[in-house]
């Protein structure tokens, strides 16, 4: 055998270099080592790792094989932060016991099979008997691909549950004298067992897929004014492409004096008083009815709640005449708070001071020349304004709505648009949206 000893060979001319020809085996003896300072391509070998794998976490490497037994435990593997196309790794079960004691592949931030993976159900889990997994990286849009997994399912979940809360903005109290309560926004709501306004059920909870964004709108409350009906509410609600809009309709206005019936509307507004006008009608599963107004009454009917009709008038001003139907609590942030009650309708004379309901309803102008304005609803519940007194006064503006999302933290990507409040209860993040906005899943 000949023997050629150089330090070093370059082509004689041009880039390229050409050992050997077609069919030519070259052998690397034992104990010789090679040392890759450049671009190696056209290789795909293994190093197979002599220590096995029997904790509960490891860092993988590229190019790396490893032997993983989950005896004992489950294995969370993280994958490398960064990655080259071609990359691959493969884990294999060692003690075919993956279907006892699952592995998870934390993909480090990186696409896998093309999805966005964010850890708890979003991370690949493979829990089959002898399984052996490997994973090449396809660049930054799919990310890593498994070609055997011994599996035809996709490992990433595309999908997690998230709870909704809805609340549409408040209706207007109405102008002019013993003007209706205006009604509260619609409410709908998935949590628990909770319940949706109109006396409906607990609704069924989202389901949210990774990379969707999800647009979230809150209502602002309706207008109120000096001389008709209150205005209603502006709905609220969350559309996403692979979802059935969930949609609160905002509360009607209050009803006005002699000619103007209050709106329908999530909740009703209440009717005017000194005249007989019917309060509007709610919304199935958001909301109940205004109260009516009645002949030759002081004070209008209030505004329909969350939880119940509006108050109805009656001739005399005593007892809760013209009061606004309540809201409904909810502890979808952790915490119970009242939503979506109506508005106190306006009371010509003193004496009788009409409440709104529960959750943010606004009261009823009471009292004489210069007849005070009804009371706006609060802020972010839904409440509905309350009525007026009497001209000039106006009635109350209805309060604005809010979309509260619920979901399991492991889920949460944190890409929001419109500055929700974030806050976490038990296992669960809770987004509270004030305003219009969006979360990407």
């Amino acid at each position: 055998m000949s023997e050629i000893k150089v330090n070093k060979i370059s082509p004689r001319s041009g880039t390229t270099l050409t050992l050997g020809d077609s069919g030519d085996d070259f052998v690397i003896p034992a104990g010789a080592t090679l040392t890759n300072n450049g671009t190696a391509s056209g290789f795909a070998s293994i190093a197979w790792q002599s220590t096995i794998v029997t904790g509960t976490t490891l860092s993988a490497v590229a190019g790396n094989g490893y032997w993983i037994d989950t005896t004992s435990n489950t294995c969370t593997i993280t994958l490398p932060g960064s990655a080259s196309v071609g990359d691959q790794i493969i884990f294999t079960d060692y003690a075919r016991t993956w279907g006892t004691n699952k592995i998870t592949l934390n993909t480090n931030g990186l696409n896998f099979q093309g999805n966005q993976t964010v850890g708890g159900g979003g991370y690949p889990e493979y829990n089959t008997d002898g399984q052996s997994v490997t994973i090449i990286y396809s660049g930054a849009t799919q990310g890593w691909i498994p070609i055997s997994d011994d599996d035809v399912t996709w490992e990433t979940p595309q999908n997690y549950s998230v709870d909704f809360l809805v609340v549409a903005g408040g209706g207007a109290g109405g102008g002019s004298y013993r003007a209706g309560g205006g009604g509260a926004g619609g409410y709908r709501n998935s949590y628990s067992t909770e319940s949706s306004g109109g006396g409906g059920s607990s609704e069924s909870s989202l389901t949210f897929s990774y990379g969707i964004t999800y647009t979230i709108t809150v209502g602002a409350g309706g207008t109120g004014n000096t001389t008709t009906v209150g205005g209603s509410g502006n709905s609220s609600s969350i559309s996403g492409s692979d979802i059935t809009t969930i949609t609160s309709s905002g509360g009607g206005g209050g009803g006005s004096y002699a000619t103007d019936n209050a709106a329908s509307g999530g909740s009703g507004g209440g009717g005017a008083g000194a005249a007989t006008t019917t309060g509007g009608s709610g919304t199935a599963n958001q909301g109940y009815a205004g109260g009516n107004g009645a002949d030759a009454a002081q004070v209008g009917g209030g505004g329909g709640g969350a939880s119940e009709v509006g108050k109805n008038t009656n001739a005399g001003t005593g007892g809760t005449d013209g009061d606004g139907g309540n809201g409904l609590s909810s502890s979808i942030t952790g915490s119970s708070v009242a939503r979506g009650g109506g508005g106190g309708a306006g009371n010509y004379e003193s004496g009788n001071v009409t409440i709104g309901g529960t959750g943010g309803g606004g009261a009823g102008g009471s009292g004489a020349s210069p007849y005070p304005a009804g009371v706006a609803g609060t802020a972010n519940t839904g409440g509905g304004g309350g009525g007026s007194a009497g001209v000039p006064s106006s009635g109350g503006n209805g309060g604005s709505g809010v979309v509260i999302l619920r979901m399991p933290t492991a889920n949460y990507t944190g890409t929001t648009t419109g500055s929700p409040t974030v806050s976490t209860d038990g296992s669960d993040t809770v987004l509270v949206f004030n305003s219009s906005g969006s979360y990407t899943a």
